[in-house]
């Protein structure tokens, strides 16, 4: 029997402005390097091209999904049965939940260059986290997974 597939499963990558960024990292490094000649240039060029591009690709592999009873958000995994109803928050509220709104003792997986988010209540009373914040591209699907996945 094939298991089914992920009720919900996002990878919040990094925007294309930043890949280009990091090819600008390149260039720099190998404009440091132009006095020495003309190996040394390409090698910057070459090796802070690579490191600026790793860099990118690391911040931006963080991956939520809603999987076998449990919510895994980054190095994070939640059981379903210590959540609660899940919030869905536009931009506005979003800024507001990351900014000033926010509580310390939350755990909140954001990406400043994803405007909209989930907000869900940890409903544990052994666990000292107020709440899960997640950032998402689609937030009405993850509020859906979180709603409709058997929690058994």
């Amino acid at each position: 029997m094939q298991p089914s597939a992920p009720p919900f499963d996002e990878r919040l990558t990094a925007p294309r402005s930043w890949w280009f960024i990091a090819f600008g990292v390149g260039i720099a490094c190998a404009l440091m390097l132009l006095p020495l000649g003309t190996l040394p240039l390409l090698a910057g060029l070459a090796g802070g091209t690579v490191v600026a591009a790793l860099v990118v690709s690391a911040y931006g592999s963080a991956r939520i999904r809603v999987v076998a009873g449990a919510l895994v958000a980054g190095d994070a995994r939640i059981p379903l049965s210590a959540l609660g109803e899940p919030e869905v928050l536009d931009a506005e509220e979003a800024r507001a939940w990351r900014t000033h709104k926010a509580d310390a003792r939350a755990f909140m997986l954001l990406r400043g260059y994803v405007e909209t988010a989930v907000r869900v209540e940890v409903t544990d009373p052994d666990d000292p986290t107020p709440y899960v914040y997640l950032s998402t591209r689609n937030p009405q699907g993850l509020a859906a997974a979180l709603s409709t996945v058997p929690t058994a």
